[in-house]
């Protein structure tokens, strides 16, 4: 591993970095699958729910990126294509469990391991920031709800800046709110295209998160597979 610059701002990625998506919303959606009795409106499981709505999310959060369809357009949608993927008549998809989705999933308190130890390590060293994709009102929940808002300085979120990653306005944007330099600052996320090229793009050195240590396409500043590895070199 390089010797890393002076970096003095550290911009982090929230989900799937800090905050565990996954989990979250896996407890959230049995949860709803219990709630609105689905096993007794379509013929399938908890766990192929699950797994239907994380494909139709991630399809739908892509062309949200691309700018392909709104935000409203992805939350109307989301529960509408998974149900009827599994084989659920339009008409019978229940009315408000997106919204019930919305409300409950920001606050579950799940995080990656270390996420407030090294969080509270680093803050005594470096001003943290945010730069999220996802939506402000659900954003600042989740941040509040697990206890994490209160080390972060700027939240920057794709809605303030009228763009998203890995459009490099959206890094610009953040380094003008936070009054630093690129190479005065380093990004963290999992996402090789949002975070990472992002990143790239703005003369940002990166870390890139791989828990699943998956081989990446691209070659970031610096690769950790654990966040207690940030206090290896930060």
């Amino acid at each position: 591993m390089r010797k890393p610059r002076t970096y003095k701002h550290l911009f982090f990625d929230l989900d799937h970095t800090l905050w565990d998506f996954e989990k979250n919303s896996e407890e959230t959606l049995h949860h709803l699958y219990d709630h609105y009795n689905l096993a007794e409106l379509g013929n399938f499981s908890r766990d192929s729910f699950y797994r239907k709505y994380s494909f139709v999310n991630q399809r739908l959060w892509d062309l949200y990126h691309k700018g392909k369809i709104t935000q409203q357009q992805l939350r109307e949608n989301r529960f509408v294509k998974c149900l009827t993927g599994l084989g659920m008549d339009a008409a019978d998809v229940p009315a408000g469990i997106s919204e019930a989705f919305t409300s409950i999933c920001p606050t579950k308190t799940a995080v990656f391991p270390f996420t407030h130890e090294v969080l509270g390590y680093l803050r005594e060293k470096y001003v943290l920031h945010i730069i999220t994709n996802g939506f402000k009102d659900v954003q600042y929940i989740k941040l509040k709800s697990s206890k994490l808002d209160v080390y972060f300085s700027e939240i920057i979120t794709s809605e303030c800046a009228n763009c998203t990653k890995p459009d490099r306005k959206i890094f610009l944007h953040a380094l003008e709110r936070a009054g630093v330099t690129a190479k005065e600052s380093l990004m963290i996320g999992d996402s090789l295209d949002a975070d990472i090229l992002g990143a790239m793009n703005a003369g940002i050195d990166q870390v890139l998160f791989n828990p699943e240590k998956k081989r990446p396409r691209l070659k970031p500043t610096y690769e950790i597979h654990c966040l207690s590895e940030l206090k290896t070199f930060l």
